[in-house]
């Protein structure tokens, strides 16, 4: 298969510089993020907090090192390998101790550390290094109806990467997916949207004083952007997930359907329970994670949630 050459489409000309982004995964053969199968493209940063996020390490826009003590062999390349002296291997255990306050993220121990013990998270990738990925599964994606989809992360925070990968997959006849939060200006939106061909859209409280508490910003652009979206006749999924305790309340769920069911154009309503299954991420990132010991919402627990908001007239789906 000949390489397309994303600059033509993607900048128009060849003098201009391309822009880069931060990923922190191309994930292959996915089939929970759209429809058919699809590459997923993970963008790294994101502008919301939410308590209960199983992506971690999607949150911050600098590259970060992951630790997974379960397959350290205790052999101490990295710590000869660190130029900060942020690791230390005790003598007699071979237990080995991580000083996040002096590291760096610079990456050197990971690349001696042949146990993937130590992983960094997060690289600039060119627009080519992208394209590489996505154009070597062209076939499944005409084969499946799939496609790609951008998600993160938030990745209308590197909206110029995102606009370039786009309209190189626009120009070759790919189906495209936005995973968004939808907190980014409407003006921000409008210029992606016509390049969009279905936006994953999610929703999760409708007060905007919890909103804030437990995702760290107003939900107000949310809610607006979802209605002009709706207004324009795009293809939308929304995505509720449900936190036992946080957003799972009769309130917002009459709320969310109420929302819900006055927009003009809304394809469906997904509705995802929570997991707990990132707690070792934020343990391995040496973070705190808030919710720990948190349980999943139960099968029954779900169908009584999609009953309350197919009540509204919405078409609901329990994961997705």
């Amino acid at each position: 298969m000949t390489l397309y050459s994303p600059s033509a489409v993607a900048i128009g000309a060849a003098e201009k510089p391309q822009p880069t982004g931060v990923l922190f995964d191309i994930r292959k053969y996915s089939i929970h993020d759209g429809p058919g199968i699809r590459t997923a493209v993970f963008f790294k940063g994101c502008p919301l907090r939410c308590l209960w996020c199983h992506n971690p390490e999607s949150q911050s826009f600098e590259p970060e090192l992951i630790l997974r003590p379960g397959r350290c062999i205790g052999c101490g390349a990295c710590e000869q390998a660190c130029p900060h002296g942020a690791i230390e291997v005790h003598p007699q255990s071979k237990t080995i101790f991580t000083d996040r306050a002096r590291c760096q993220a610079c990456g050197e121990c990971t690349r001696v550390c042949y146990a993937e013990g130590r992983q960094l998270i997060g690289q600039e990738y060119s627009l080519e290094q992208v394209w590489l990925e996505i154009e070597s599964d062209l076939v499944f994606y005409r084969q499946s109806g799939g496609g790609v989809t951008f998600t993160g992360g938030e990745p209308m925070s590197q909206r110029p990467f995102l606009l370039a990968l786009l309209r190189l997959c626009k120009a070759r006849g790919l189906h495209t997916a936005l995973d968004t939060s939808g907190y980014c200006s409407w003006s921000a939106l409008d210029e992606v949207r016509p390049l969009v061909d279905l936006f994953l859209y999610d929703l999760k409280l409708m007060d905007d004083a919890r909103h804030r508490r437990y995702t760290g910003v107003s939900n107000a652009l949310i809610l607006s952007n979802l209605q002009a979206l709706s207004r324009e006749r795009h293809a939308i999924r929304v995505r509720i997930p449900i936190i036992p305790g946080l957003n799972d309340d009769a309130e917002n769920l009459r709320l969310s359907g109420e929302f819900l069911s006055q927009l003009p154009a809304l394809e469906r309503v997904d509705i995802l329970a929570y997991h707990a299954s990132a707690e070792a991420k934020y343990q391995n990132l040496g973070r705190e994670y808030s919710l720990a010991g948190l349980k999943s919402p139960s099968a029954e627990r779900m169908e009584e949630i999609a009953a309350t908001l197919r009540a509204f007239g919405l078409t609901v789906g329990i994961g997705g």
